[in-house]
């Protein structure tokens, strides 16, 4: 298959390209950008380190351009972010052209739209996969292997961190185009501001962001998470139907939460635009930072919450049960492997999903969320080499508790 990597040079995308030369399966790999220089910059070190990848310009907001380039592959890997903005355009042009698709979608809004999208892929022959990274991605699949364990689902949450433990970033690019700040914090900046989609009741609502949730889970492990606009609870909805709460929190220390409301504040009073806002969580302004200092009392901590996880609270054989699955994401000296770097944790799985996509695992035609296309037992068996030191140990770790002895707080 020719595979065509829109944004490939950009730190996500590069990680998903250097993975993905390694499958089976593929012919050719063609990394493109709106910067042609950065492409053959990749191109060339990736010749250097042995791989066959060519580069081309593309910009994906010139129609033309972004449809013959598309027309000339078999599957297209979309890393051009904010999904937002990026999203649909390009998917709509994938299925126009024939065009087998994955991407890094962790916006909600674009998400429930492509969706919309699935008859014509259908029609068209096309296999979308829209949010093949991390979160979403990695923590639909957890929430689906912690489902498998009971008969009916009440509440599910999926999380991932910001800054812990100490010392600990989610390692969001650091650095954006052409002095702007990256796509990833302009995404994040979209999502914890206005109103995001939770579950509520079963029923899909909205509310403003940055709600504390407070959890029990097994292995003793507690503390508090906060919601963020994300793709997981409107997809996984539709797979485990859910009678009560869903949504997707941010593992993040006080201080840290407080400045982010003083953005999402600021931004839905509009005195900072996403940009904006995203540039200031680069780079702090004093007065900002004072008001967050102030607010950050009001803050609950995370205490021991896994890092990245999927906790699903239902009922098996009648009884009350709350599972927990969760990425072995720690060696024996207790420091973090692979979230530690979000581009690798967000890079590998996109191409870990490509490789079902090719062998045919995956490629049914429409669009889908991964839980609804891409087989979780092979996928984490595929991920483990990528883990680091985690010893003899699964790639995931499951652990269930009956209601009795773990709730929500």
């Amino acid at each position: 298959m020719k595979v065509l990597a829109l944004g490939g040079p950009g730190a996500m995308g590069a990680v998903a390209v250097r993975t993905a030369a390694r499958l089976p399966g593929i012919d050719e790999i063609v990394v493109a950008d709106r910067d042609l220089g950065a492409a053959q910059r990749f191109a060339a070190a990736a010749a250097a380190a042995g791989l066959s990848i060519r580069a081309r310009h593309v910009d994906v907001t010139d129609p033309t351009v972004l449809r013959d380039a598309l027309r000339d592959a078999d599957v297209v890997l979309n890393t051009v972010g904010p999904y937002y903005r990026f999203g649909l355009p390009v998917l709509e042009a994938a299925i126009e052209t024939g065009t087998h698709y994955l991407d890094l979608c962790d916006d909600w809004e674009p998400t429930l739209r492509m969706l919309d999208l699935d008859a014509a892929a259908r029609e068209a022959g096309v296999c979308a996969v829209i949010g093949m990274g991390a979160s979403p991605g990695i923590s639909n699949l957890l929430a689906v292997v912690a489902a498998r364990e009971l008969d009916s689902v009440e509440d599910f949450y999926t999380a991932w961190p910001v800054d812990v433990p100490a010392g600990h970033t989610e390692s969001l690019p650091r650095n954006g185009n052409g002095g702007h700040p990256p796509a990833a914090v302009v995404h994040w900046m979209e999502q914890i501001s206005g109103t995001i989609a939770v579950i509520g009741a079963g029923r899909l609502t909205h509310e403003s962001p940055l709600r504390p949730v407070p959890l029990d889970l097994p292995g003793g492990r507690r503390g508090t998470g906060y919601t963020v606009g994300h793709p997981e609870p409107v997809t996984l909805q539709r797979m485990l139907q859910p009678s009560g709460a869903a949504a997707t929190l941010m593992i993040v220390t006080p201080g840290t939460a407080a400045f982010l409301d003083v953005l999402r504040r600021d931004i839905d009073t509009g005195k900072l635009t996403n940009e904006t806002a995203a540039a200031e969580m680069m780079k702090p302004g004093l007065l900002r930072g004072i008001r967050s200092l102030l607010a950050a009392g009001r803050f609950r901590s995370p205490e021991t919450l896994p890092l990245f996880f999927a906790a699903v609270r239902g009922s098996r054989d009648g009884l009350s049960q709350l599972v927990l699955a969760r990425v072995a994401d720690d060696s024996a000296s207790g420091a973090p492997l692979f979230i530690d770097d979000m581009s690798r944790a967000t890079g590998i799985p996109l191409a870990l999903g490509l490789s079902q996509v090719i062998d045919g695992t995956a490629r049914r035609p429409g669009v889908h969320p991964p839980e609804a296309v891409i087989d979780p037992d092979r996928f984490f068996r595929d991920l483990r080499p990528h883990l680091g030191d985690i010893g003899d140990g699964p790639a995931v770790v499951v652990e269930r508790v009956s209601r009795t002895a773990a709730s929500t707080r």
